[in-house]
């Protein structure tokens, strides 16, 4: 054959079972596309969405108030349902990412509406024909504002654009992760994909904290449109890097969707209950080139759904009353991470408090720094995300190369022993709480002392320490033992944990203030807007015991979870694996003039 007819071009480059393509769909070379420069656009967009969002969300019921005149009890439930929309949206974006659109384009799609929402947001508070006019105040002896609420057209306005935010926002959120994470090969770049999931970790803490300081600074002192025009700056920046990385990431093609598959477990499963399980079955290949599955003995019910109706009859049964070994051993996956994931809620129920009732512990302290300088107590949550752009990037160059050498472990430690460790240290910052708000009320009623506001601030550096082990172990987890196919929709439902988490704080406060009112005449723990009168420290030590107790729940889910044997540590093949793919990249295979590829 003529050397001239051949035409060199790069090994056509697959991680974990998925031909990963280019931005014009064509195989990823891994000397061009994909790594660390690809993913660092991907923690750009990352920094300044968590910046933009976060701005508008910590003052949106400000804004609802005071120029959209709503009521206090309206406002509080828009900002509920606005937070509560986008992580629950997070579900949606996981979806079409993974089953039609691939994480580039659901980002391209979505992260644009969220930037026309911040624009159309920005908007409406600078024109005042956009918006109600300011509150007059009326004649006569009581001196009370005449405020018209916004209406009609004016409140759809409003509407459309915080819900093109949300919208956008919730689909954003996981495919930033996914898509970042997808710029490593999991099989040969397993220490550098770890290494991502903290980076991300510390470039959403960096949006926060420059949200919660200067944006929010500028929202305070320069109104609610400069504020939300740079909300909207932010995001477009935001967009401007992702785009920015276009020609050097590798992007996975959606997968077919695997709920259907596992739909047909179930249904099998429970069509055939009356069946015995087999002893065993033989792995077989899935119908979605997941590769080839084990057989585990958990969850065995669900084997039943393998089990012929009519051996050695040529008629073939239906998917839906018999399925592969492949396709069970799916559904019992996806069944076993809700046991992981319920473990995190209260985890969260916890950050519900630090971001409501210890700003108010707050208020009742001394905010003075000197005479003439005091901290707004809202800015007490930026305590967290102060100490965690320090200590994340301590955490992944020293502690993880040395604890990698005792474990073996590409991350140091698992994502499941990373996830304990932050749902154990959470127990200590309600803990502190608790100790510090009965030292603040005694100080108040007996001694007639305000404490500085700093006694407070260990429940917030120690919480902050918790969720940088529990909020990366977890995405790390999800992402890293999903089912492909469904990587991106795993990944939501980290996020979920969150509205899951605030919703039983409204729940828990509720029950505790019903329950206890016979105690305290008449009123409940948290009865009184007056916290000497309240028994905070005693609703803080009742979400102590809630977290130690789910944190030995979640010692023994996480000792029944087995870990895919593949990913779960870092094997000698491993450990050379970076060297191989660097070796692998500079191979390539040749084309002929007849498009027969030729080793």
């Amino acid at each position: 054959m003529d050397n001239k007819n051949i035409i060199p071009i790069p090994k056509v480059e697959s991680s974990d079972d998925t031909t990963t393509v280019d931005w014009r769909g064509r195989p990823s070379n891994p000397n061009n596309h994909g790594g660390t420069r690809a993913a660092a656009f991907v923690l750009g967009l990352q920094a300044f969405e968590i910046m933009a969002i976060a701005a508008v969300g910590n003052n949106l019921i400000t804004y609802l108030i005071n120029e959209m005149h709503f009521s206090l009890p309206h406002s509080a439930n828009i900002v509920t349902n606005f937070v509560g929309t986008i992580f629950l949206i997070a579900l949606l974006g996981g979806y079409l990412s993974d089953s039609f659109l691939g994480t580039f384009s659901t980002i391209l799609i979505f992260a644009l509406l969220e930037l026309s929402g911040f624009v159309l947001l920005s908007a409406q508070a600078h024109f005042p024909q956009l918006k109600p006019p300011p509150c007059n105040r009326e004649g006569g002896d009581h001196h009370q504002d005449y405020c018209i609420e916004a209406k009609g057209l004016k409140a759809l306005i409003f509407y459309i654009a915080i819900y093109m935010v949300a919208l956008g926002s919730g689909c954003v959120k996981p495919n930033m992760i996914s898509h970042g994470a997808n710029q490593f090969n999991q099989d040969h770049q397993s220490k550098k994909l770890s290494t991502y999931f903290n980076a991300a970790y510390f470039a959403f803490s960096l949006g926060e904290l420059i949200a919660l300081t200067i944006l929010v600074w500028v929202q305070t002192h320069s109104g609610m449109d400069a504020g939300f025009a740079v909300s909207a700056a932010a995001m477009a920046m935001g967009f401007i890097s992702f785009i920015s990385g276009t020609l050097y990431y590798r992007n996975k093609p959606p997968q077919p969707t695997i709920f259907l598959p596992i739909a047909q477990v179930f249904v099998a499963a429970i069509l055939k209950r009356k069946k015995i399980c087999p002893s065993s079955l033989q792995g077989s290949e899935n119908i979605n080139n997941v590769g080839k599955q084990q057989h585990s003995n958990k969850l065995r019910f669900l084997d039943k759904a393998c089990i012929e109706d009519q051996a050695g009859n040529n008629r073939k049964e239906s998917p839906w009353r018999l399925c592969s070994v492949a396709q069970v051993e799916q559904a019992k996956i996806l069944v076993s991470v809700i046991p992981i994931f319920a473990c995190t809620i209260i985890f969260n129920t916890i950050l519900a408090q630090l971001q409501t009732f210890s700003v108010q512990q707050g208020s009742a302290m001394d905010t003075h720094i000197t005479k003439s300088f005091s901290i707004p107590p809202a800015s007490l949550q930026s305590i967290p995300y102060i100490l965690l752009i320090v200590v994340v990037p301590l955490y992944d160059t020293l502690f993880v190369p040395f604890a990698r050498k005792i474990t073996g472990h590409e991350s140091g430690i698992s994502p499941l022993q990373r996830i304990g460790i932050g749902l154990f240290l959470a127990t200590f910052s309600m803990v502190s709480a608790a100790v510090m708000e009965k030292k603040r009320r005694d100080a108040a009623l007996n001694l007639n002392q305000t404490l500085s506001i700093f006694w407070i601030t260990p429940q917030f550096i120690i919480f902050g320490l918790s969720e940088m082990f529990t909020a990366v172990g977890l995405i790390e987890f999800f992402y890293k033992q999903s089912l492909k196919g469904m990587q991106t929709f795993f990944t939501a439902i980290t996020y979920c944990s969150y509205s899951f988490g605030f919703y039983l704080s409204s729940l828990l406060v509720s029950l505790v203030n019903r329950i206890t009112s016979s105690t305290t005449n008449g009123g409940g723990w948290l009865h009184d807007n007056n916290l000497n009168k309240d028994k905070l420290d005693l609703f803080y030590w009742l979400l102590a015991a809630l977290s130690f107790l789910n944190f030995l729940n979640y010692l023994y889910w996480s000792r029944w979870y087995s870990y895919n044997p593949s990913l779960s540590t870092i094997s000698q093949e491993e450990e050379e694996g970076d060297q191989a793919h660097a070796t692998e990249s500079k191979h390539y295979y040749a084309v002929s003039a007849d498009n027969i590829i030729i080793p």
